[in-house]
């Protein structure tokens, strides 16, 4: 019998922004408790967390009532707070959405009155009032949410790292799990060092691998996760100034991601995209990346066949403006005609972890299942990020019930 390592009453998969927030809530809540965090990377933040566009969102385009919608707005207030009482840098920088031809004006109104349920404060602006906000955005008409912000979410995850050790609690890397043996009262979690971690509640906050770790702890998630890779340009040095802020696009309502759009990082330059472009590995941030495995998981669900039956014509324009920046220059150049392809840079890369239906439909909303012993989050889309501690609180609360 393999020995335990360590003994906890909680132990968190996932040292991403959705974990670590989830292990300090759950400190906070239970003081006296032991919190045990397992990541598979070297570092916090080693994926979503790390890779994303740094953006404190509004939750001005969320269905209203969702979850999306409600942690949002929750989650944004307690994550400036957090950054504010640690000195991590931020800025409620605002941002305008732009539409481009009066064929977008209806779903324009239709955001802004998504704007009104969801209790976020914008303007409405005119084409002039729009170039004011932004001189080489180009538009019929847009909305201006002034309440938008940017934030690193790595220093984020840094700082709740140290957080969560300075009140006792432990964080693992390079601790892949690779068997969970559940119970009604216990959980006994093994790593890919052969380490064994016992505790009383298991939270799968595993990201990219949180299906798989579910089936893992024999919970059947009823999803798949899909790997999208989004691929950004950076204004190149010295064009920075094209940007004030952030320029976002209304969405295509027969496109199932955003589309790309242009970013101020709080660290300085501007990040232009991303597209959405189907992974061949769940970490493969680039085309060389393949991952046999992944692949074929992906190729052979039902779900994404469906899936792509229906956006195959979509997702072969993706890859052709993955391949093409000449495409890519073009997709932005619907919001910023001025824009060359002299003006961007080769940028960095995400993965996205969309968790996608057996009947092949986008999972939209934040998907959290609870067992005897575990409580697994299976679908964390963006605003996640800016919900983060919010959604943590949700996961605390259902931990008490």
């Amino acid at each position: 019998m393999t020995p335990i390592c360590d003994e906890s009453e909680f132990i968190v998969i996932g040292a991403g922004i959705v974990g670590l927030a989830t292990a300090w809530r759950l400190q906070q809540r239970y003081s006296d408790c032991k919190v045990t965090v397992l990541e598979a990377e070297s570092d916090v933040a080693g994926h979503q967390s790390g890779h994303n566009s740094g953006v404190l969102h509004s939750g001005i385009y969320y269905t209203p009532g969702s979850k999306r919608a409600v942690t949002c707005r929750t989650g944004k207030a307690a994550m400036e707070a957090f950054c504010e009482e640690h000195r991590i840098a931020w800025d409620r920088c605002g941002k305008v959405i732009v539409a481009t031809s009066p064929s977008e004006l209806e779903s324009l109104d239709r955001i802004a009155d998504r704007a009104r349920q969801n209790g976020v404060t914008f303007e409405r602006l005119n084409s002039d009032q729009l170039r004011e906000h932004e001189p080489n955005a180009a538009g019929v008409a847009g909305l201006f949410v002034p309440e938008t912000g940017i934030v690193n979410y790595r220093n984020v995850c840094r700082r709740l790292a140290e957080c969560i050790r300075n009140q006792g609690g432990q964080i693992h890397f390079e601790s892949k799990v690779v068997a969970i043996k559940a119970s009604h009262t216990s959980i006994e979690v093994t790593t890919k060092h052969r380490q064994v971690f016992r505790g009383s509640k298991l939270i799968n906050c595993g990201g990219l691998q949180c299906d798989r770790i579910a089936r893992l702890a024999g919970v059947d998630p009823e999803i798949r996760i899909v790997p999208f890779r989004g691929e950004y340009y950076e204004l190149a040095p010295g064009r920075e100034s094209l940007v004030n802020n952030l320029i976002y696009p209304v969405p295509n309502p027969s496109f199932p991601f955003l589309g790309v759009h242009f970013t101020r990082m709080i660290d300085g330059g501007v990040e232009c995209g991303p597209n959405a472009v189907l992974a061949f590995s769940r970490e493969g941030y680039n085309w060389a990346k393949v991952g046999a495995h992944d692949l074929v998981d992906t190729l052979s669900f039902r779900g994404f066949r469906k899936l792509a039956s229906k956006h195959w014509k979509t997702g072969i324009g993706e890859m052709h403006r993955s391949l093409s920046k000449a495409a890519f220059v073009k997709a932005l150049q619907k919001l910023m005609p001025c824009l060359t392809a002299s003006d961007l840079v080769p940028g960095r890369s995400g993965v996205r972890a969309q968790a996608v239906s057996k009947d092949g439909e986008l999972v939209d909303d934040f998907l959290v299942r609870q067992s005897d012993s575990a409580i697994h989050v299976l679908n964390a889309p963006s605003p996640a990020a800016t919900a983060s501690l919010a959604i943590a609180q949700i996961i605390v609360d259902q931990v008490e019930q």
